[in-house]
């Protein structure tokens, strides 16, 4: 339940400038926010401090955690970005320091392979990783054990945090609250949606996934020996390939409905949910989110406008999303 004169998607009207989906997109992840973010954690005084995280079964990873010196935290937020995203991308950034300003300590998490982590772990990060992020978020709650945590994630982040929040209860995790901002719902959609969408992204995504892949060739070459040709592929066969040697799913349709949450998927969730999504979306199809199944305690918003992950306020190009995640911790932490 949002209380009364909180923020909503139908507060987010960004000028006339900034109504084009692609314009939302492409600024969103710009290195110019990127420094924003930098700039204004800066400015806050906040301290932070890497850490290494157990993911269980000999898997570690990295994250960062910021708090605000002298302040009495309200809670942990733990935040998880995007695919082929760091904890230094500037939506993790600037998600931070609304956060931070609001009282709560934050913990950014980078997944497996992300964020010049490559050299933590042998196997290959894929989407389907999600229990070392649940073990993950239950070593962040053990070592911040007086702060109730809740998580917030974007794109692949926020299908991660949806996923870690329904498995939440049965890891005995204890959450306040998950917000997810355009999460993935059904990946097959979404890989249909880029393909024949704007080439910009599926060459913003390969580009980076490429890169990630001759990192681990280099750090690991006895394991990962793939020739360039591999590496020529295009983002479906590339993605089988990497299905067929790198996980027991077998096919590209299994693998992506392991970590599909549309439908009924979401109907289980416990713990108190909102999602945030724009209905001009250019990478994820909005109509899945109008056919979830969700219950009482979620809430879905569709804004008109927002592009992927961008819902930029300003030529500042700062972000509503942000100012909405802090707003929901803000509503929970009560």
């Amino acid at each position: 339940m949002v209380n009364p004169g909180t923020l909503t998607a139908a507060d987010y009207r960004p000028p006339r400038w900034l109504r084009n989906p692609h314009v939302q997109s492409l600024l969103g992840t710009s290195l110019l926010r990127r420094r924003h973010g930098e700039r204004i954690l800066g400015r806050l005084g906040a301290v932070t401090r890497p850490y290494l995280i157990d993911g269980g079964d000999g898997v570690r990873l990295q994250g960062l955690h910021s708090t605000v010196p002298g302040t009495n935290a309200r809670g942990m937020v733990l935040l998880l970005h995007g695919w082929e995203g760091s904890v230094d991308s500037s939506y993790m950034r600037l998600t931070a320091a609304q956060l931070l300003q609001r009282g709560f300590d934050v913990f950014r998490l980078n997944f497996r392979d992300h964020g010049d982590t490559h050299d933590l772990n042998e196997g290959l990060f894929h989407s389907n990783r999600i229990d070392e992020v649940v073990h993950a978020a239950c070593d962040v709650a053990r070592r911040f054990p007086d702060r109730p945590m809740s998580v917030a994630g974007y794109s692949l982040g926020g299908n991660f945090a949806l996923r870690l929040a329904l498995r939440a209860p049965g890891a005995g995790l204890a959450l306040a609250h998950v917000a997810a901002v355009c999460p993935v719902l059904d990946p097959s959609r979404t890989m249909d949606a880029m393909e024949q969408g704007l080439a910009v992204y599926m060459w913003y995504f390969e580009r980076k996934w490429r890169a990630s892949l001759v990192r681990k060739r280099e750090l690991f070459p006895q394991t990962h020996a793939f020739d360039d040709r591999v590496l020529g592929l295009r983002m479906r066969p590339l993605t089988q390939w990497m299905v067929e040697r790198h996980t027991d799913f077998g096919s590209l349709e299994r693998y992506f409905d392991g970590y599909s949450i549309a439908g009924e998927r979401l109907a289980g969730l416990q713990v108190p949910a909102s999602i945030l999504m724009a209905q001009d979306d250019p990478v994820i199809p909005v109509d899945a989110f109008r056919a979830l199944r969700l219950p009482e305690s979620a809430r879905l918003e569709i804004s008109p406008w927002g592009g992927h992950c961008g819902f930029l306020e300003s030529a500042r190009l700062d972000g509503f999303a942000e100012r909405w995640i802090a707003q929901r911790m803000e509503d929970a932490a009560g």
